[in-house]
């Protein structure tokens, strides 16, 4: 029988984060261990393996559905701008994901970033600040899961227009009709045990493996059988600014491919409570995903540009399909395998939105959890102790969804193109709170560092970029694709974002402050060794049992 030293008072079973009182996380007994350390019992069935965490955050990437939806962003500054912007955005984001591996190797909790803006805040503000990340959080994941099934429909629907050659008329209605039907599947199928779910991460890394390997050789191939590939000049040095902004600024805009693509990583530690060896299996899973999606993304672009035919960029932006991606593979493959192909795109797609669906519900879970959402978190929080999976977290998960999708209806680019910068700038500042509290002094001297760590000197410094780079794209989310601002051309992000921001910290000052009052302890002092020593022999057991089927 193991023994343990207990870190967080039984007594006072509803202690704040702030007061909990943390060992060296590098020291830990295991998973159930360091997560009473942190404060909270082990709820979920934990049966997520390391590629299985990578699968999550890499699955939700999905590159080649995920640069279909965001294509005509990039190719707004030319060919060169969505190859270059690409290279220095996901350089960039892979700093961010050091920022993010270090904080959960140091705490693996759900609740995750919310957590960590309350535990390395000073008391003066920590429980406001904490309560408007986890609304932020949450915003963000449900716009990412709003944007990606948004995608979907409009690839489903790309794809219908492909088979009758351009007869078809794709409106509003019909793209959320499909958007509906997606995410109520969504719902069911994230419902499932965990153990269910874990292996759609396997199945899902494998479905987008394939259309990455399929898209790389495949569409050149075709190409080459008709047409002649673009010069390396006109992949990497023709620029042309399609906004009526400045070039510059159009350049920079044109890093939304990559900043919308690798995003959604802290997907990770938002599952960290049903990971194995959950303190490696993070930073594992965060930068292997950025690492992969970043250098194959790159490869995905210079395709695309390298196969846009007669190097009329125009032509692509303007096609009837009404999706770029489809225009290219059509030119090199011709109408049925294009079809084909967009069919398959649209799997992966569709395998990204369940793949953020878990990734969401767990969210939620943990904030309704800490008596974090409004009204209904009693409601939210509850978690069947036989299949322990949070079944109504994600039955509100989906309803959140389907009402932010009504911005789709909007006629006109603007209300989908919302839900794009809605995903960005919500989830840009929950990943950089924290960042900026452990830079400051306060957070600094709390901070205690898990097994994946760099050192004070280098891990600062690199934080510090963290933190100058999510600034920097919190601002540009904000602007219009023109500077003639319109109903139509309108971004709302600004509205939405600064709206829900505003409401979330003037809905806890003057009601939400009576129920939440910051990540709290669940421990009721049930907890015994042998149930744990049970729970973690019989979630290795059960991995070792699927690795061998």
């Amino acid at each position: 029988m193991r023994t343990f030293s207990p870190v967080i008072s039984l007594r006072n079973v509803h202690t704040n984060a702030s007061e909990v009182r943390f060992v060296d996380p590098q020291h830990n007994r295991g998973d159930v261990d360091l997560l009473h350390q942190i404060g909270y019992k082990q709820e979920l069935r934990r049966h997520y393996s390391t590629i299985q965490v990578f699968g999550i955050a890499f699955s939700i990437m999905g590159l080649v559905p995920s640069i279909a939806s965001v294509l005509t962003s990039g190719l707004n500054a030319g060919p060169a701008g969505l190859v270059w912007g690409w290279l220095i955005a996901s350089s960039l984001i892979f700093c961010t994901g050091l920022s993010m591996s270090f904080m959960g190797s140091a705490i693996p909790t759900s609740g995750g970033l919310y957590y960590y803006a309350n535990y390395y805040c000073p008391d003066s503000i920590r429980v406001g600040l904490s309560y408007l990340i986890g609304c932020s959080n949450s915003l963000g994941l449900t716009g990412a899961i709003c944007s990606i099934t948004y995608g979907f429909a409009v690839e489903v629907l790309s794809a219908v227009s492909l088979s009758k050659d351009n007869n078809f008329e794709q409106t509003n209605p019909k793209t959320y009709g499909v958007f509906a039907a997606a995410i109520i599947l969504n719902v069911v199928i994230a419902c499932l045990t965990t153990k269910h779910a874990a292996k759609f991460q396997t199945v899902s890394i494998c479905v987008n493996v394939f259309l990455i390997l399929l898209f790389i050789i495949a569409v050149p191939v075709g190409f080459s059988k008709h047409n002649t590939f673009n010069s390396r000049g006109f992949i990497f040095g023709k620029w042309e600014n399609r906004r009526d902004w400045p070039m510059g600024w159009s350049a920079l805009m044109s890093w939304n491919p990559a900043l919308w693509t690798i995003g959604s990583f802290d997907s990770c530690i938002h599952c960290s409570e049903e990971a194995l060896n959950a303190q490696r299996s993070i930073p594992v899973g965060i930068l292997g995903s950025i690492a992969a999606c970043g250098f194959l993304g790159w490869f995905i672009v210079i395709v695309c540009a390298a196969c846009i035919k007669d190097g009329d960029t125009a032509r692509v932006l303007a096609s009837e399909t009404g999706s770029p991606m489809a225009q290219i593979i059509y030119d090199a493959l011709g109408k049925k395998w294009a079809v084909a192909f967009m069919s398959l795109i649209c799997v992966g797609q569709y395998l990204m939105a369940i793949s953020l669906m878990i990734a969401l519900s767990r969210q939620i879970w943990s904030f309704a959890r800490d008596d974090g959402l409004p009204v209904v978190y009693k409601w939210v929080k509850y978690v069947d102790p036989k299949i322990k999976v949070p079944i109504r977290a994600t039955m509100f998960a989906g309803c959140c969804a389907l009402v932010m999708g009504c911005l789709c209806i909007i006629p006109g680019s603007a209300g989908s193109g919302a839900l794009f910068s809605l995903a960005i700038a919500s989830n840009l500042l929950a990943w950089g709170t924290p960042v900026l509290l452990i830079v400051l002094p306060y957070g600094r001297k709390k901070f205690i560092p898990g097994p994946f760590y760099f050192g004070k000197t280098i891990s600062t410094a690199i934080n510090v970029i963290t933190v100058s780079f999510i600034i920097f794209v919190i601002t540009m989310s904000m602007f219009p694709e023109s500077t003639h601002v319109d109903k139509d051309s309108m971004n709302y992000t600004c509205a939405i974002n600064g709206g829900v921001w505003m409401l979330s910290v003037i809905y806890y000052y003057t009601w939400a402050w009576r129920s939440y009052t910051g990540p709290k302890s669940n421990l009721d002092g049930t907890e015994s060794d042998e149930e744990e020593e049970e729970a973690s022999v019989k979630n290795v057991d059960e991995l070792l049992e699927e690795k061998k089927l």
